[in-house]
């Protein structure tokens, strides 16, 4: 399961009040992607809209023709996860940022085993690069783990 798959909206219950509708609780669920994509935001209070459409413009803006649908908010999202690791904040303190950025929370287990993996992963990399004498490969592989790993 891709940690997007586990980030959650926050007060989705009071958002789902004030737009009176029912949104999953899932951010990138596809009816969530439709509602901030498309939907009418005006019911919303100032604050609720503001972290909403600030979601909306640093993870939907997209040219894509199937824009939500592309895959590139979902990238864009773990590209922004793994910046917050790389500028030092742990599981639970990137969770508090993602919440008061955007609404939007996950369990620091979940983005703790998100982050191993991509660890285990760039580690993988850094090996393969070895054997096959890509040193650049190698050496950019090398920093990013190393970035995440603190």
């Amino acid at each position: 399961m891709a940690i997007t798959d586990k980030i959650y909206v926050k007060n989705h219950r009071q958002l789902s009040s004030q737009l009176e509708t029912s949104i999953p609780k899932s951010a990138f669920a596809g009816a969530t992607l439709d509602l901030l994509f498309q939907g009418d935001l005006q019911k919303l209070d100032d604050a609720t809209r503001e972290r909403v459409l600030d979601f909306a413009e640093d993870f939907l803006d997209c040219d894509c023709k199937d824009n939500p649908y592309c895959g590139h908010p979902e990238r864009k999202f773990v590209r922004y996860l793994l910046e917050l690791r790389a500028d030092g904040l742990g599981p639970d303190a990137m969770v508090d940022v993602m919440s008061e950025e955007y609404m939007v929370y996950a369990y620091s287990g979940d983005l703790l085993s998100f982050l191993d993996d991509a660890v285990r992963t760039l580690d993988a990399v850094e090996h393969l690069a070895d054997v096959e004498g890509a040193d650049e490969i190698e050496r950019q592989a090398r920093e990013r783990r190393q970035q995440l790993e603190g």
